[in-house]
């Protein structure tokens, strides 16, 4: 029987230095050089050695010329993902390209609306979202996770056009159910709203919870809409998030009509000249899909335990905050709203004192909040979380 690979997420990668938004941009947000940041959702963790050894071997042949994600190698590491992780079988056909996520999101926006066009999404609000729905002079309108009939009053506005659905959710990290899904999805169909699911944070959903493809749901979701548009939806993701390679600019989608398949390659195409993807996001895609799968399962696990380690300290000191741990992702989305604390006395404390950056929740749109990445070694998470405390502590 062979011995299971341990991976080493402990030890401490010194990531100053290096061009990194988290660490060596950490005045820019701050207004303070020098914290010991929680910020920016990426991870400090190497990626998986397989990509690593992918990489390595494709810098290794020399030549780095343009090239095409239109080939079997992508598309078939796509579908193998999806169906051994999700069950779900996907029609490569469907598939399109980009340099990222919040790229082809401003892409469809610009397909699907325009200026002035209402944007529903769900409230608190990733703040990438927010900036593209307005930079592009869409409204954005936000109803409450969960709150069903905001939803429907939305949609049903004559100039709803888009329903953006991040899907597992951030800031908070729900994960939607099939039948939430699925109700959504009738909604949308009946007014006739599309629908761009953001699902990059799919693969880190934690145990007790299962992602639920929207491509799935939107092929259940029933007739047209009542004006007799045909439905349109879009499901944009990448492996970036989950094996930490952003930096590589890399992301795929699923668009359900091909017209407007036609129209977002033309797009990206010509309008914005992006022919040619970038060689070493392929080649990380690729080798993260077919080899990956131990490592993030590893460090799924890890990521869980530093969450628990959050909530056991958090509410160790304070009960009345009974906090748990998000259904998926390593951003713990903390409600300090029970303890009456200030929010920019807070945020005075944790940078002037205990030198920690933490991302105050009204850059999601929700004051009170907290969202404190713990994508880091666990002694990090420890300092990081200890400075929470004190500093809860110091301004109650």
């Amino acid at each position: 029987m062979s011995t299971p690979v341990r991976y080493d997420f402990d030890t401490v990668i010194d990531r100053r230095g290096t061009w990194c938004v988290q660490w060596d941009g950490v005045a820019e947000r701050f207004g303070v050089d020098g914290l010991l940041p929680f910020t920016i959702s990426d991870m400090d963790f190497e990626t998986a050695p397989e990509v690593l050894a992918a990489l390595r071997a494709r810098l290794d042949h020399g030549v780095l010329g343009y090239t095409t994600w239109q080939h079997d190698d992508f598309r078939s590491a796509v579908a193998h993902w999806h169906a051994t992780r999700y069950g779900a079988e996907i029609d490569t056909g469907m598939l399109v390209y980009g340099p990222s996520v919040l790229n082809q999101f401003s892409q469809l926006l610009q397909m699907w609306t325009s200026e002035g066009d209402g944007v529903v999404v769900h409230t608190p609000t990733y703040d990438g979202f927010r900036k593209a729905i307005t930079g592009l002079g869409r409204e954005l309108r936000g109803v409450p996770v969960g709150d069903v009939d905001a939803l429907e009053r939305e949609l049903a506005r004559a100039d709803a056009r888009v329903l953006v659905l991040c899907s597992p959710h951030n800031p908070t990290g729900r994960v939607w159910t099939e039948a939430e899904l699925r109700e959504m999805a009738v909604l949308a169909r009946r007014h006739g709203v599309a629908v761009i699911s953001d699902e990059i944070h799919a693969d880190f959903v934690h145990e007790g919870h299962v992602h639920v493809p929207y491509a799935r749901v939107a092929a259940d979701a029933g007739a047209d809409g009542a004006d007799g548009d045909r439905s349109r939806w879009a499901v944009i993701t990448s492996a970036s998030k989950s094996f930490n390679f952003p930096a590589l600019s890399g992301s795929y989608g699923l668009i359900g009509d091909p017209a407007d398949r036609t129209e977002y390659l033309r797009r990206m195409e010509t309008g914005e000249g992006l022919a040619s993807p970038a060689v070493l996001a392929l080649t990380a895609h690729i080798a993260a899909y077919r080899q990956g799968a131990d490592w993030l399962d590893a460090l799924r696990a890890y990521v869980a335990d530093n969450l628990a380690l959050v909530a056991e300290r958090l509410n160790s000191a304070f009960p009345e905050l009974a906090w748990e741990p998000p259904q998926a992702g390593y951003l713990a989305w903390i409600d300090l709203r029970p303890l009456g604390v200030d929010d920019d006395a807070l945020q005075q404390v944790l940078i002037e004192r205990e030198k920690v950056a933490i991302m105050p929740g009204a850059v999601y749109g929700a004051p009170g909040f907290l969202r404190l990445n713990v994508g880091c070694a666990r002694s990090k998470v420890e300092a990081g979380v200890s400075a929470l405390v004190r500093g809860i502590g110091a301004v109650r």
